[in-house]
């Protein structure tokens, strides 16, 4: 197998907005502590992947599949000469800036989005959003350019044969979608296609083990991937490997492609187009337009907002209050104003945060224990 490289300056790769002396973790994996630090990604372990089952221990959440894009994208690295530490940067923090619900909750963030004026809302370009602006109370995570571009640049749901890098600098603060986006280096390249990787295989061993599937897989292209998740992973990552070259860049031989596309038709037909995921879809949408319109609620005409917070009596009012005080100022000096604010917040939710804030809304403890006090005890009594 052949030895690939960045035919571009290391320097350009591992600058950051504000420089740092160097010490002996190295620069992404400095970057990797950052990553795992962070608020954001520690909100990983409750955010759906596809399917929302927070009861069910065996299903995959948005934090397991960054483990496993990371592992895979070192994987591939590591044969082709490539750093696997950047890799698994990138691959830690490709997901940052993922909405609650999964997929479908990008879908209906998306709607919110240029319902508001904000334009698109791609999740590899808010995950850039947040580790440069947003993270730390706004002081952002001071990634290396190399991993932010992995990072924006990972669209993993666009399939396609073969990447060759750019190996130029974007300008990073410019990108508004990720449509088009080539990745700078070899490593981030590997870890787009490590992400489709990660998930073709487990969203269909997910889907069989919550019994949705209606079709089997089929034949021929389990001849050529297999027919579990490990299965399908060494397939592909033996595929990559053996099929990687400087000229051609990353990808796939035409067989393995072919049976990755079938796989990939398969799993939109019968797993992200499932019934089970369209009922996601309504509940989901309803939950959190709920939560966007109550804390839009609660900047009231001639009222303190955090008089109207505190009048609120709930960890959503009270939580919010204390994210906008800390981020006003952050959000002003991006000449952004309270909306995006508000948006930002609730894409940035986990699924049970999301879930405790409309439970709030809709069943208001202090309200509750005002009842309880009352003579007849209830809402309605018989």
């Amino acid at each position: 197998m052949e030895k690939l490289f960045n035919d571009i300056d290391l320097e350009l790769l591992v600058k950051r907005k504000n420089s740092r002396k160097e010490d002996f973790r190295g620069a992404f994996y400095r970057d990797t502590t950052a990553i795992i630090h962070s608020s954001p990604f520690r909100r990983l372990k409750h955010k759906t992947q596809v399917f929302f089952a927070p009861s069910n221990d065996h299903i995959c959440t948005r934090m397991e599949h960054v483990l496993h894009v990371s592992s895979i994208a070192s994987t591939i690295c590591r044969p082709l000469g490539l750093d696997t530490e950047l890799a698994w940067a990138i691959g830690m923090g490709h997901d940052l800036g993922h909405t609650p619900f999964g997929h479908v909750g990008e879908v209906i963030m998306d709607k919110i989005s240029q319902a508001k004026g904000f334009g698109c809302f791609e999740h590899e370009v808010n995950s850039l959003r947040v580790v440069d602006k947003l993270s730390d109370n706004g002081k952002g995570l001071n990634l290396t350019y190399a991993v932010k571009d992995g990072i924006v640049s990972h669209c993993g749901e666009h399939f396609v044969q073969r990447i060759i890098p750019s190996f130029e600098i974007k300008d990073l603060d410019s990108i508004k979608t990720r449509r088009s986006l080539v990745p700078t280096t070899f490593e981030a390249t590997v870890v787009r296609f490590s992400d489709s990787i990660a998930y073709l295989g487990r969203d269909f061993e997910d889907a069989t083990r919550l019994g949705i599937l209606s079709e089997p897989l089929p034949e021929d292209v389990k001849s050529v991937l297999g027919s579990t998740n490990g299965e399908i992973i060494n397939t592909l990552v033996t595929d990559i490997i053996e099929n990687s070259s400087q000229s051609e860049g990353v990808g796939f031989s035409d067989k393995v492609y072919k049976a990755v596309e079938r796989m990939k038709d398969y799993n939109y037909n019968y797993i992200y187009r499932s019934d089970i995921l369209k009922g996601y879809t309504s509940y989901f949408e309803r939950l959190l337009k709920l939560i966007y319109s109550y804390i839009e609620g609660l900047f009231k005409d001639g009222v303190d907002i955090k008089q109207s917070c505190e009048a609120e009596k709930n960890m959503l009012a009270a939580g919010f209050y204390a994210h906008y005080a800390e981020m006003k100022d952050v959000y002003a000096s991006m000449n952004e104003g309270v909306d995006r604010l508000i948006f930002d917040y609730v894409a940035g939710m986990s699924d049970n945060f999301a879930l405790d804030c409309a439970n709030e809304i809709l069943k208001p403890e202090h309200l509750n224990d005002k009842i309880e006090l009352s003579q007849r005890g209830k809402w309605f009594d018989a």
